[in-house]
């Protein structure tokens, strides 16, 4: 048994919408972007709560391209990396939408897509919206130390993205000529790695596992695609990809890059060893690939999102952080 799932009832990429904070408007991407906020507070007293605030202005900022309402979505699936996912429970608090909380660590966009288009596949008629977030601030709160702490990082940490993305999906076509064609569900990968500050060394051997799985399953190669994405490897973890995609008898560096990579400019922006964080991919997706897919630059995509499944107390008991690695394929007709 394996994590394939091909979907012969294409689920639909209808639109997507982002927001996103400081550094991320100060990099390569600045712009792009629905709404930035410098502050990265956006009009909340925490961190946690500007969190959920982008989360909403995602959703909201979607339906608004779309001309849609709430009741025009019949279910929400949303995931972040706050304890109980709270960012998306109090973004969509009395919002009137069937709701499932999902937890993937930074694999949660690419695992809410497959997730949305496995229902979809099933259920034609109606309309998801997957949404993810995460907060540079909130991050380092839960998984590390408090900003105010001022710890050192170390040159393997990488920059968690404050940003959302949100998504609408759709089991009909409904203008949209870009879907979901299929996706492949991740094992988790233990390589005894135990540094929350290399999280890029604890995912790549899942993302390596999930993407020769899939390229076995489909009897496909690297070349057979116009660019393969993974969702927040950084530096580190990308070469580490490729060296084990290597030695597995692909080559993937002639069309492969990180969206931890792409979101900051790493030469001049001091985020370390890159992004990372549920909205890397996700906001990466939505800024710029979505839109050189609706623009014909790119028809056929693998995105694999990457998740380091660590939690603080485990670790300071001595356990190790697990990686998962998710894959969605999407093309354009």
């Amino acid at each position: 048994m394996n994590g394939f799932f091909d979907f012969s009832h294409k689920p639909y990429i209808l639109d997507t919408a982002c927001v996103a904070g400081k550094m991320e408007s100060e990099g390569p991407l600045g712009g792009e972007f629905d709404f930035e906020d410098k502050s990265n507070l956006f009009g909340k007293k925490t961190w946690e709560e500007a969190e959920s605030e982008m989360q909403r202005l995602a959703y909201n900022a979607v339906l608004s391209k779309l001309g849609f309402s709430f009741s025009d979505v019949e279910l929400a699936i949303s995931g972040d990396l706050m304890n109980q996912c709270v960012a998306g429970a109090y973004s969509f608090s009395n919002v009137p939408v069937s709701y499932i909380g999902i937890y993937g660590a930074c694999s949660t966009f690419a695992l809410g897509l497959a997730i949305g288009s496995v229902i979809l596949n099933a259920r034609r008629n109606i309309r998801i919206a997957t949404l993810t977030s995460s907060h540079y601030c909130s991050a380092e709160r839960q998984f590390r130390t408090p900003l105010e702490y001022g710890s050192q990082r170390t040159p393997t940490a990488q920059w968690t993205v404050t940003g959302a993305a949100a998504i609408i999906l759709s089991g009909r076509k409904e203008n949209s000529d870009i879907y979901v064609k299929d996706a492949y569900i991740g094992r988790i990968i233990d390589k005894s790695i135990n540094d929350p500050n290399n999280m890029g060394a604890a995912m790549a051997p899942a993302a390596a596992d999930t993407l020769t799985s899939y390229f076995r399953e489909t009897g496909t190669h690297p070349s057979d695609y116009d660019m393969i994405y993974t969702g927040d490897l950084g530096e580190e973890g990308s070469e580490i990809l490729c060296d084990l995609m290597r030695e597995s008898g692909y080559i993937i560096k002639d069309n492969y890059r990180d969206c931890g990579c792409i979101i900051y400019d790493i030469a001049n922006q001091d985020v370390h060893a890159g992004g990372s964080g549920c909205a890397c991919s996700a906001c990466v997706f939505s800024a710029r690939l979505h839109k050189l897919m609706r623009g014909g630059k790119l028809k056929n995509i693998l995105i694999i999102g990457t998740g380091a499944l660590m939690n603080p107390q485990m670790l300071m008991q001595g356990g190790n952080i697990p990686g998962i690695a998710h894959l969605v394929h999407i093309v354009k007709e």
